[in-house]
């Protein structure tokens, strides 16, 4: 091999690597966007929940309806499942004793401690008087335990609240759309509640 001739290579072949390399630094790779799991929602159709119970609602025909089996739960206390979304509404009921205010005092605290977490808190007046319903609606936004709770009373003899949770960690961002799905069924179950006539606490 000439000199002039391994004099070029000698030149050559330090630019086309730096080249190389440079090619490979400028590459720009773009994070994969986080993907959530896809949601086959069912249709929305509801079925008359009744018991012994001084109430009734209506429900989802996806959701199942159980006695709460906590060792402090009283009776007609229930819990409103959703099997496929992991979610359950809590529901407790009292009978009143000239207590409504405290009951209500209640309620208003254990939806405002969630504000810790939340991004926001709107309430919602519940009145039908041609049910005897009247109450209020907490839709809390955020990363939080609960994110929605509500109570409705006739302001003389009953009261019963009701509080959603999920069983897994809260995530606004792949919970949402859940959510509001979910939220639809809640504000379904209040535009259908009616109280009975007769007072029937015994058994749920």
């Amino acid at each position: 091999m000439k000199l002039s001739t391994f004099l070029k290579l000698t030149l050559f072949l330090p630019i086309v690597f730096l080249i190389a390399c440079g090619d490979d630094e400028d590459e720009v790779f773009t994070p994969k966007p986080r993907a959530y799991y896809r949601i086959d929602f069912p249709q929305k159709k509801y079925v008359t929940y009744d018991s012994a119970c001084p109430f009734t609602f209506e429900t989802p025909v996806y959701s199942v309806v159980e006695k709460d089996q906590d060792p402090n739960s009283k009776p007609c206390w229930i819990n409103i499942k959703y099997p496929q979304f992991k979610a359950q509404l809590h529901v407790s009921y009292a009978l009143l004793n000239n207590d409504l205010n405290t009951y209500i005092e209640t309620s208003r605290e254990l939806a405002i401690k969630h504000q810790i977490k939340a991004s926001g808190l709107d309430q919602q007046v519940i009145i039908r008087d041609s049910a005897k319903v009247y109450g209020l609606f907490y839709d809390i936004a955020g990363n939080t335990a609960s994110s929605m709770q509500f109570y409705v009373t006739d302001s003389t003899n009953h009261f019963l609240r009701g509080s959603l949770y999920f069983n897994v960690a809260p995530n606004i961002d792949s919970m949402k759309i859940v959510v509001d799905y979910l939220k639809t069924d809640v504000l379904h179950m209040i535009q259908t509640f009616k109280w009975k006539q007769a007072v029937a606490t015994k058994k749920s």
